[in-house]
């Protein structure tokens, strides 16, 4: 019995790990351009004297205050994950689930769309004896209350501030209109997926029957079978998970701070730059609408996007002449930092220390 469940796992292990070495190696140096492209277009367009005249005025206060809210950041993202590991799995480590997120967090920024930070930590999860499928299972949990958490806050402060919003969006108002609706659309299809695990089936073997034909799949009957059985084993998880309400509103609550954390680091990019005049509130809308162009962008963690969009939506309320360094700070805080503390949780972990938990 053990021998099989055993078994089951590595299996599942190889099958989570889609993102091959060719395609992270190509994401990193993607990355790498991009970065060296933004200092470029920095000292052509402000100037070397320039450039060390503002770092010299800079506020290294608010430069402290915006790590300690990405700490924050951190800490809260990891308690979403942990809160629902630890009802399933006793014997789960608040140290493991900081490995996790921040494994999750490298991932996200150097994967297209942040598609890979999920199946990776799903493959995480597995060296510690989780199922693949139950990980998943609840890291979409994870996703869903976080989203929701997300846009009601965002929704919430973009009302209360809605006469500033649709003064500094007023141009670009059906942008911000269809990236909100997108998130809602996303959350909902997987919602419903956890729900009619059957209709979704019905609409998803005809593609795996396309694949075969294409000869992209070899076998379809064992595909067929292992699409159906893993969308059945989603939806009984999904549909467990969701009755969980005490941990569904301690996740909420966690994902709420998240999102103030999240908020919180462009407001003191905003004021170490010697900014002034917008409030904490009146950030939000502006970084929730440059939130919604990084959604729709598919480099790795939203590369050339995120910069334009900042560009764009801040040059207007920033001080002259410091807005390509604020990008900057602001990227080192949400795409470089994470990638370059989440590499360091890769380390590479003997079978034979593996933790079998079992589930409660």
């Amino acid at each position: 019995m053990e021998d099989n469940k055993n078994s089951q796992i590595e299996t599942e292990e190889q099958e989570i790990k889609t993102t091959s070495k060719k395609v992270t190696i190509f994401n990193f140096i993607l990355i790498a351009v991009i970065f060296i492209g933004l200092l470029i277009y920095m000292f052509m367009v402000d100037g070397i004297d320039n450039i060390i005249l503002v770092l010299q005025q800079v506020d290294y206060t608010w430069v402290c205050w915006g790590l300690l809210a990405l700490l924050g950041l951190w800490f809260c993202d990891t308690m979403c994950l942990h809160i629902p590991l630890k009802k399933f799995y006793p014997a789960q480590k608040f140290t493991n689930s900081i490995k996790v997120n921040m494994i999750g967090q490298l991932f996200n920024n150097v994967t297209p769309f942040s598609s890979g930070g999920q199946p990776m930590q799903a493959y995480a999860l597995t060296k510690t004896g989780k199922r693949a499928s139950e990980s998943m299972s609840i890291l979409t949990m994870k996703f869903i209350v976080t989203q929701l958490a997300l846009l009601i806050f965002t929704v919430i402060v973009v009302l209360w501030e809605l006469p500033f919003f649709l003064n500094l969006f007023q141009d670009f108002l059906w942008v911000a209109i269809l990236g909100f609706v997108a998130n809602i659309v996303l959350v909902v299809v997987i919602v419903f997926a956890g729900i009619y695990p059957k209709l979704i089936i019905i609409i998803t073997l005809p593609w795996v029957k396309l694949l075969a034909k294409l000869k992209i799949i070899k076998d379809f009957n064992k595909a067929k079978e292992k699409v159906t059985n893993s969308i059945i084993h989603f939806s009984n998880q999904f549909k467990f998970i969701f009755t969980q309400k005490q941990i569904l509103l301690q996740i909420f609550i966690w994902a709420t701070l998240q999102s103030l954390c999240y908020y919180a680091i462009t407001y003191m990019v905003y004021r170490a730059f010697g900014n002034s005049g917008i409030n904490y509130w009146q950030i939000i809308p502006a970084q929730a609408f440059l939130l919604m162009i990084m959604t729709i962008t598919p480099t790795p963690g939203a590369g050339l996007g995120a910069e334009g969009g900042f560009l764009l939506i801040f040059q207007s309320i920033f001080k002259t002449g410091t807005i390509n360094l604020a990008i900057l700070f602001w990227r080192i805080y949400t795409f470089y930092l994470p990638i370059i503390v989440g590499a360091l949780f890769l380390i590479p972990i003997k079978k034979s220390n593996f933790v079998k938990q079992e589930k409660k």
